[in-house]
Formats: C-alpha cells, sequence, structure tokens
C-alpha cells in the first residue's frame, strides 16, 4: 500500500466517522429518512454536475451500472438508513464502534465467494479489532443502551459490506464521481419510497442543524465516497475496508469533543486493541 493510498484511507476514515456525529444532530430535529433522501438528492445532483464539467459521462460499464444499484441500495438506502433511524435512539460513539465490525465481514464474504486472499496475520488483526469492538460494545450494551438500534447498525453493516464487495466493477472505467452522484440518486429514491408513507416532515431550522446538514451534504455525502471508490479502485475492496477500524477512533472522539458523549476506560483500551488489529492488517498486506 502506497503512502498516497494511506492518506485517502485516512481522510476517508476521519470524512465517514464525522457522519455519525452530524447525523445525530440531524435526526434529534428532523425525520430521519426523509433527511437523508434530501441530503442524497443534493449531493447526487451536484456530484453530477460536477461530474459532467469534467467531461464525464454516465455511459457506464454493465459492471459499474450494477455496481451503482448495488452500492445505492445497500450502502445508501439501508446501511445509513438504518442508522440514521437508530441514531435517535443510540449514542453517534456506538453506531461508529458497530460499523467498523465491517472489515471482517468484509474479508470473510471475500475469501468465501470472491477467493479474496487475506494472510494469517490479516486475520489476527481483523479479529484483534473485532474483539476491541466487542469490548467497548458489551460495556455500552450493559450500560442498558437500546438494543434496536444496535439491531439496526448491524443489519446496516451487513449491507455496507456487499455493497464495498460491489464497488470492484464500479471503480474501474472512469466516470467516479457520476458513479458517486448516480448512487445517491438511487439511495435518495429508495428511502423517499419509505419514508413518504412512514414518516412527517417537520424540521426545526436551527443554525446548528442547518450546519449539519450542508456538511453531511458536503463532506461525509459528497467527498467521502468519492475518496472511498477512487481507494477501493487504487487498493482493492479488502485493504481498503481495513481503514473502517478507524471508525471508533474517529467516531468517538468527534462525538465526544461535539456531542459531549463520554469516553471511559473501557472505550480507551478497547480502540488500542483495534488499532493494533490495524497495524497488524496493514502489515500483513504489505507481504502480499
Amino acid at each position: 500500500m502506497d503512502i498516497k493510498a494511506v492518506f485517502m484511507g485516512l481522510a476517508f476514515a476521519l470524512m465517514w466517522s464525522s457522519a455519525f456525529t452530524s447525523a445525530r444532530i440531524i435526526v434529534a430535529d428532523a425525520p430521519p429518512l426523509y433527511s437523508l433522501s434530501l441530503r442524497f438528492l443534493l449531493s447526487g445532483l451536484l456530484g453530477i454536475l460536477i461530474a459532467k464539467a469534467l467531461g464525464q459521462t454516465w455511459n457506464l460499464t454493465r459492471a459499474q451500472w450494477r455496481a451503482t444499484w448495488m452500492f445505492g441500495i445497500c450502502q445508501n438506502a439501508l446501511y445509513l438508513g438504518l442508522n440514521f433511524v437508530a441514531m435517535q435512539w443510540i449514542e453517534a460513539s456506538l453506531a461508529a464502534i458497530i460499523a467498523s465490525t465491517m472489515p471482517l465481514m468484509v474479508a470473510l464474504v471475500g475469501w468465501l465467494f470472491f477467493k479474496d486472499r487475506v494472510p494469517l496475520v490479516g486475520m489476527i488483526g481483523l479479529v484483534a479489532g473485532i474483539a476491541g469492538v466487542v469490548l467497548i460494545m458489551g460495556t455500552r450494551i450493559s450500560g442498558g443502551v437500546d438494543l434496536t438500534g444496535v439491531a439496526f447498525c448491524l443489519i446496516g453493516a451487513m449491507a455496507l459490506t456487499f455493497a464495498t464487495l460491489s464497488v470492484k466493477g464500479a471503480a474501474s472505467g472512469g466516470n467516479v464521481l457520476m458513479i458517486v452522484g448516480l448512487q445517491m440518486l438511487v439511495g435518495s429514491a429508495c428511502l423517499f419510497a419509505v419514508a413518504a408513507p412512514t414518516e412527517t416532515w417537520a424540521v426545526s431550522l436551527t443554525p446548528t442543524w442547518i450546519a449539519a446538514f450542508v456538511y453531511t451534504t458536503l463532506v461525509p455525502g459528497l467527498m467521502a465516497t468519492w475518496v472511498w471508490f477512487t481507494l477501493v479502485g487504487r487498493i482493492g475492496a479488502v485493504k481498503a475496508s481495513t481503514f473502517h477500524f478507524l471508525n471508533p477512533v474517529f467516531g468517538v472522539a468527534i462525538a465526544a469533543v461535539l456531542l459531549g458523549e463520554r469516553i471511559g476506560i473501557t472505550d480507551v483500551v478497547g480502540v488500542l486493541i483495534i488499532a493494533s488489529g490495524i497495524l497488524a492488517v496493514q502489515l500483513s498486506k504489505q507481504r502480499v
């Protein structure tokens, strides 16, 4: 893995992790699915306009169209939709921690169905990272966390696993930003179809809500997704997904600073275990 890929992965993890805090702010004053559908609509249209200005087209390959639909449904509608709904009941830091279980799911599914090679050291690192996540989650659950919210986040992580593997076809052949915009429109349409019969649009337009919505639309919504597609095209889905282990690190820290969520000693220990897992995974990838 080259130094550019490392910086791209770190940037993606930071932007992606910040979305949990901004989502928590958004759902406090607006319905989650309507808010996310609107965010995807704006991000998608903006992405398509920028892509057209750069000379990109929507003349995609069959693999790109398939991956665009898969990513739009699994990542945007299911993963983020379930997380936005869950954020009404659980803390942003816990949602970020649950999301970090995704790399082990990607490695397992990739090994079982796509014959991806995961060295022993890498598997040990992934398991160590998951152990750190479990340690943190155990404390949160024993403290009375809402289990419905936890279940929604876990199902979302499973959906993101398949979305991550599907971008193998989307990351090659160019038109990356166009693909990002199109898959966001797919997610927007799916979420609106669910929100229309189940939610009532009511929002408190405070400066904090507006700032959180604009930030979520531009940074985690558009910029982070573009970086993710580019990173997967550069180093592959399994290697790229290891950066998701940084989600609890950044997610817990950002939520603590901006939302005042408590960080206990168990959280610190869990984060250190996760960091050790990341190091093991990265060292193993250098041998592949």
